[in-house]
């Protein structure tokens, strides 16, 4: 019998014969009790972990010394937002970003490769979900509104028709 490998070398059956187990010796047996062993301290170490992190065990106190330890007070705000006079866009530029492009178009392309309409007149030349979004993004055709977010909680919802 020929068997041929992906690289079209030919060799026989013969050479494809298993090698059957040899029975471990003392020694072999004590090297792979002790890695058991240690692999049992490293789970039991790591399921503590997670079990401090879902709350179940209380967790222990830092080994640091008190005046090393840096500690900063929760900060505490509500989300405002900013009403502009006739469409201003007053946080952020008054272009699209390159990043609410793309998270625009992601999240298009994934609706029309699920089956939405389109919301213009899809060109002939377009084959694909990716292209017809980035269509629809530039004839600002989509009814979508970026919220732009201050750190200090305030923030403004734009209309993708106010921005160039």
């Amino acid at each position: 019998m020929v068997v041929k490998h992906s690289s079209n070398q030919k060799t026989s059956s013969k050479e494809f014969k298993t090698k059957t187990a040899k029975p471990m010796d003392s020694s072999a047996k004590k090297s792979a009790s002790s890695v058991s062993r240690s692999k049992k301290k490293i789970t039991g170490s790591i399921t503590q972990e997670k079990a401090q992190l879902q709350g179940d065990a209380p967790l222990e106190k830092s080994i640091r010394p008190e005046n090393e330890v840096v500690t900063y007070a929760e900060v505490d705000f509500e989300l405002k937002e900013i009403v502009p006079n006739n469409n201003e866009v007053l946080i952020g530029p008054t272009r699209i970003t390159r990043f609410e492009k793309a998270r625009i178009t992601g999240a298009r392309s994934l609706q029309l490769s699920l089956g939405a309409p389109a919301f213009i007149k899809v060109p002939p030349d377009v084959r694909d979900s990716v292209s017809l979004a980035t269509i629809e993004l530039d004839a600002k055709a989509l009814p979508i509104s970026i919220r732009r977010v201050l750190p200090n909680g305030v923030y403004q919802d734009i209309p993708i028709g106010w921005l160039k």
